[in-house]
């Protein structure tokens, strides 16, 4: 196959150049057909190299929230860069398009690239709102309809399912370690890679996901499984019971008896919190292979059987028998029953070992969960009170169960410098006309008061001058803005051939400080979980007015018979 030309326009500074999109499907024919119709259509009518300027927005935040994280900039700006049609795209179009197409189109298409093309977006991992342009597309109106389903495709689930991640991260706390456990129930192979990315994004500390470790360098943890307990029948089919002390100055030749003996201690002594009976020996023997193998990160899934009454205790012995040898087991996995008043026991069970032994810190010894856990599972645990360290959260993050979509549109505004705008019964499908440059206002108290959009020719608004912020369709809700900061949203992340300053793609770590960073800006009571304070997304008196005077004009005046 031919190879797509490295970043369309020609660039001179080797950091600028722009890799391919992540995954290989990304490409100019991933659009939906009317795409190409239209761009036909702009071609016999002599109007594709119109200048035109589009807004990718959305229309309401997901999860009955009132914010939003942006992400997929960086694949966008990828897709953008190595935008280019092969041999085999212009042979299959010719066969694809209605009707007979000239080949004159299809020359064309054959040197479209996004040189003349300009991409402001807000960065990467910010708290966005509303009606608020994401990214904003200036070039000939043909290509940047080429590009608009796979930008939107790009940043709806992206976004949504960081935002997911986000609200669970708020849920959960900062003291907690939420981990990413959703590759086997996402829809598919890019939606496994795409949800381990983001939620990293927006907040989870970790994946399961080898692949994702891999390729955008988000730490990887797992343990085992149910399975892997369950395959052993007794400690007598361990093999090598050999184990190096963590220091490597002694050996232990028999770990599996070490362990053994740790047990019978545990049952002999009577625990402040009780004694217990026997427990299941092939369990027991899991526990022991797994710390064989993995003596520096030994963590146990201690639910197979019974988690009081042999789990936590069979998972002690191992534990105890490696800090014998100078290592410090990580801790347990719940994923059943009940997560809170397990995790209570299992606390008490740690801390009863700690002083009935004079293990020191034994008491803290991790607990994670997991189990089908979602937002409201977490809401519900921090009620009920639990004692649980770390969350694995699979099905209901990756699938944004609670929402599907986030519903992402982009409206053509302008074009040859003409505002436009898209009218419809439903004011909330009303899109803002025109070019504009969108600002946050900040308060005293350092917490985001308003987004607020204003014309491109309009001053900026400025630290400590009073301006007027309108609602742009209902006339009474406005209010004065005396702003303490102010920040410009929209940068430029691809230049075409202006020339013009490009803001750089940060690694996702950086993305992901800078997501955290946004969320702490927020006021608490815009980013509660239920019934949240409204954001307010303003235009500037000016704007409000153009929109109005727009609208009456382009609305079609009805008669009465």
């Amino acid at each position: 196959m031919e190879e797509r030309r490295e970043n369309g326009p020609a660039m001179t500074d080797r950091r600028s150049v722009i890799p391919a999109p992540t995954n290989p499907m990304v490409n100019p024919l991933l659009t939906d057909l009317y795409q190409y119709t239209m761009a036909y259509a702009y071609w016999k009518a002599g109007k594709h190299n119109e200048r035109a300027v589009f807004d990718l927005f959305f229309r309401r935040s997901p999860f009955s929230g009132e914010y939003t994280v942006f992400a997929g900039l960086e694949e966008c700006i990828r897709f953008i860069a190595n935008f280019k049609f092969t041999a085999e795209d212009i042979d299959f179009l010719r066969s694809a398009l209605p009707g007979r197409c000239e080949e004159g189109f299809l020359d064309y298409l054959r040197l479209v690239d996004c040189s003349e093309v300009e991409v402001y977006a807000i960065p990467e991992g910010s708290v966005v709102f509303p009606k608020v342009p994401l990214i904003r597309v200036e070039g000939p109106v043909a290509v940047a309809q080429l590009l608009e389903t796979t930008l939107v495709n790009l940043v709806n689930y992206a976004s949504l399912v960081a935002t997911n991640a986000a609200r669970h991260r708020r849920v959960a706390g900062n003291s907690k370690t939420l981990l990413e456990f959703g590759l086997r129930r996402a829809q598919g192979p890019d939606g496994g890679m795409s949800a381990s990315r983001y939620c990293y994004m927006g907040g989870f500390d970790a994946t399961s996901n080898v692949a994702a470790g891999s390729l955008f360098g988000i730490p990887v943890k797992g343990t085992h499984s149910h399975a892997f307990v369950s395959s052993f029948m007794s400690p007598d089919e361990i093999v090598e019971k050999s184990l190096r002390s963590a220091d490597g100055l002694t050996t232990c030749d028999d770990f599996v008896s070490l362990v053994q003996s740790w047990l019978s201690k545990i049952q002999r002594t009577r625990l402040s919190i009780g004694g217990f009976g026997e427990t299941n020996l092939s369990e027991l023997a899991a526990f022991t292979s797994y710390a064989l193998a993995f003596p520096d990160d030994f963590l146990a899934l201690v639910d197979t059987y019974d988690v009081l009454r042999s789990g936590i205790p069979n998972f002690c012995a191992v534990a105890l028998a490696l800090r014998d040898l100078g290592y410090k087991a990580t801790g347990i996995r719940l994923d059943s029953g009940d997560l809170a008043y397990l995790s209570c026991e299992a606390r008490r069970f740690f801390q009863a070992i700690e002083k009935d032994f004079g293990v020191p810190g034994f008491g803290k010894t991790s607990i994670t969960a997991s189990n089908d856990l979602n937002e409201e599972t977490l809401d519900h645990l921090n009620k009920q009170g639990h004692e649980i360290d770390a969350f694995g959260i699979g099905t209901y993050l990756v699938t944004c169960y609670s929402q599907p979509a986030l519903g992402c549109v982009f409206k053509l505004v302008e074009i040859n410098n003409q505002p436009r705008m898209k009218l419809s019964e439903d004011v909330s499908k009303v899109s803002i006309p025109c070019k504009k440059r969108c600002y946050r206002l900040y308060g005293k108290e350092g917490y985001a008061l308003v987004d607020l959009m204003i014309g491109e020719n309009e001053p900026a608004p400025k630290v400590g001058e009073r301006i007027l912020c309108r609602h742009p369709f209902n006339e009474s809700k406005r209010a004065y803005v005396v702003p303490q900061r102010v920040e410009e949203l929209l940068k430029c992340f691809w230049r075409g051939s202006t020339g013009k300053y490009r803001e750089e793609l940060l690694p996702l770590k950086d993305v992901r400080a800078r997501c955290m960073k946004q969320l702490e800006q927020m006021r608490p009571d815009h980013m509660r979980r239920l019934n949240p304070t409204p954001y307010k997304v303003s235009v500037s008196a000016k704007l409000y007015d153009f929109i109005h005077f727009l609208w009456l004009n382009e609305a079609p005046v009805g008669e009465l018979q």
